[in-house]
């Protein structure tokens, strides 16, 4: 009797535990492919404004049931980072608690209703109305889950997120791993950007059909002679007897029937006298998916798209067919008070210095930026590398943290490609920034494997990456951006080699001469070990010391133009060179540390609050002139 009921006490703990487990469901990845639509059968509802806030440092909360309504709590703007929206908050990174009420539209009745949130850094849990909904890791992603079951009609429904940003050698991007932070920096961070936290992008509400739904579009497109073509891939649930694809613009409207077997249909459509996307013409084609029943349409879903095509050779990557050589920055998501926040009127403005510089391209250094963004890039024609979160990346020491971040970076891959697949902007995948195979900075170039067990690990592990991210999206290319003194044999993975170098500033600061000597012998030697088509994504110079100097100087404006210039000189010697991205576009806020002075970079060419350095009107100068 006694061995039944000790049975019986053990399958209750088992069943507890089990059902506490699920209570919270993993975000899918899937769930994120269609960004929310208004139209004649999907509705949608922006949650952006100002939520309850409150925090958690003894992490009580779940405890003491926070989410079933907030008490003592502050005010806060969503989106936006809580590090800059309160003085007593900058560098508190643990668990808070935001939270919302309102009505839904009762026309929504009868409609799948989903909740998603553009980004939580870093980790999030979601209730709705007190009962747990699902949970996401990973800041700069969006994730969705269906609450439909969860809503309450003709009443308050009240949306609960706990966020926390803890750092964790375990977590992409890397963090509080002491003996390998960036410049022992607080917070302790491996990477040279501030940990900025919270709901940075909106949370949005939306419906799609109850019965049969589109739950992805791929499109792939390409061209031969002067007639392009869209392969456009249709994933649905529910049972339908056909659909239709619609593109539209240029003066035509091209219509296509799809038929789909177990969910998916696919349509091969034709466009004469195709109109080529590129940043000399980004033209947009207008793509309409309408599925029916009963000759009936019971969904639709419109995108906008570019028909492009991007390869490479052993010297050139090519858009269209054509070489392309790209000019432009790494950039941050970072501004005053924002902090990493959507500020809209910021991306506009940044687009716009863009052209004014006469850029072509930038890096969503380093994580994937809001989804406006791209919208942006397409329509201003401005070719995007975008990048997951894997910076401060390491191969050496604890294997299970190890598979945490592989792990987590394969997420990060699935997710990014769900989410920008079809924007012609975007034009590579960059699967890691600077990541490093031994416990510091030196030089890792040993060609004995045995010489160093995380350069064989991060060879395993970034291959890994690349192959997925060229499997799930083989019309793109992929790469890695390689730290100075990194292996030389990782360059080997991508399709093309991508590699941020710092020599005049980091090493041999102060000495453009050997600077340019040092570049140009490092870029030959790299070529010969690769023969693959090399781009500077970073190089560049702090300048913040005010006021001109007759003598060029370190951290002054002189220093920084005259570096950028000798750079882009050495590159214009080298046909193997296929870009330059100068580091960066603006100022931006770091961790502290005693080589950011004021917790800054300054290695902006604009100041963070968009004033051009020396720097700016000498690349609007240079890039203006030349061509594409």
């Amino acid at each position: 009797m006694q061995s039944k009921l000790l049975l019986l006490n053990a399958l209750f703990i088992i069943y507890l535990t089990s059902a506490h487990a699920q209570a919270f469901k993993s975000a899918d990845a899937k769930d994120i492919a269609l960004f929310p639509q208004q139209n004649d059968f999907r509705n949608t509802l922006n949650l952006s404004g100002v939520w309850k806030f409150k925090k958690d440092s003894l992490g009580i909360g779940e405890k003491e049931k926070w989410f079933d309504g907030l008490t003592g709590n502050r005010s806060i703007a969503v989106p936006g980072s809580w590090n800059d929206q309160f003085g007593d908050m900058h560098d508190y990174l643990g668990l808070t608690w935001y939270e919302t009420e309102g009505y839904i539209p009762k026309g929504w009745k009868g409609q799948r209703i989903f909740i998603r949130i553009g980004a939580a850094t870093y980790a999030a849990k979601i209730w709705i109305n007190g009962i747990p909904l699902g949970r996401h890791e990973g800041g700069q992603m969006p994730f969705a889950f269906e609450i439909s079951p969860l809503v309450k009609w003709h009443a308050n429904n009240r949306i609960t997120i706990q966020v926390e940003n803890i750092l964790k050698p375990s977590r992409v991007p890397t963090g509080g791993a002491v003996e390998t932070s960036f410049f022992h920096n607080t917070p302790a961070t491996n990477y040279d950007f501030f940990p900025y936290s919270g709901l940075n992008r909106a949370v949005w509400l939306y419906t799609i059909p109850a019965k049969t739904s589109i739950n992805d579009v791929v499109i792939k497109t390409g061209f031969q002679g002067a007639d392009g073509y869209m392969e456009v891939k249709v994933k649905l649930e529910g049972a339908v007897a056909d659909g239709q694809v619609t593109v539209s613009g240029d003066g035509k409207n091209i219509k296509m029937p799809v038929h789909f077997q177990a969910g998916t249909g696919v349509a091969m459509v034709k466009i004469p006298n195709v109109r080529l996307w590129s940043p000399d013409d980004p033209f947009l084609y207008t793509v309409e998916v309408n599925i029916k029943q009963g000759g009936n349409t019971v969904d639709r879903y419109m995108s906008e798209t570019g028909v492009r095509t991007i390869t490479v050779t052993s010297k050139l990557v090519l858009l269209n067919g054509k070489p392309i050589f790209l000019k432009g920055f790494g950039k941050h998501e970072d501004f005053p008070i924002f902090g990493r926040g959507t500020a809209l009127p910021v991306m506009v403005m940044d687009f716009s210095l863009l052209k004014w510089i006469g850029a072509n391209s930038f890096r969503t250094s380093h994580y994937p930026y809001d989804e406006e963004y791209m919208n942006m890039a397409d329509r201003e024609g401005i070719l995007v590398i975008d990048e997951i979160p894997a910076v401060g990346l390491y191969f050496h020491g604890d294997t299970t943290a190890l598979k945490l971040r592989q792990a987590q970076c394969k997420r990060d891959i699935e997710e990014l490609i769900n989410r920008d697949k079809n924007h012609p902007s975007v034009i590579m995948w960059s699967v890691a920034n600077e990541p490093f195979g031994s416990a510091s900075f030196q030089v890792q170039s040993s060609s004995t494997p045995a010489a160093n067990s995380g350069t064989e690990r991060g060879m395993t592990c970034l291959g890994e990456l690349i192959q997925m991210a060229k499997k799930k999206d083989p019309t793109r290319l992929a790469t890695f951006v390689g730290v100075m003194g990194g292996p030389q044999r990782w360059l080997t993975l991508g399709d093309v080699v991508c590699i941020n170098r710092y020599w005049g500033w980091y090493i041999g600061g102060g000495d453009i001469p050997g600077a340019i000597k040092g570049i140009s012998n490092e870029l030959d030697a790299t070529y010969k070990l690769t023969q693959k088509p090399i781009m500077l994504t970073e190089f560049g110079a702090d300048a913040n010391i005010p006021g001109h100097t007759e003598q060029p100087k370190m951290y002054t404006e002189e220093y920084q133009r005259d570096l950028i210039k000798a750079y882009l000189d050495v590159a214009d010697g080298k046909d193997f060179v296929f870009g330059m991205h100068v580091w960066c576009f603006a100022d931006f806020k770091t961790a502290a540390a005693s080589m950011r002075p004021g917790a800054m970079n300054y290695k902006g060419v604009f100041t963070r609050d968009r004033k051009p350095k020396l720097s700016a009107y000498y690349l609007r100068s240079r890039w203006n002139k030349s061509a594409n």
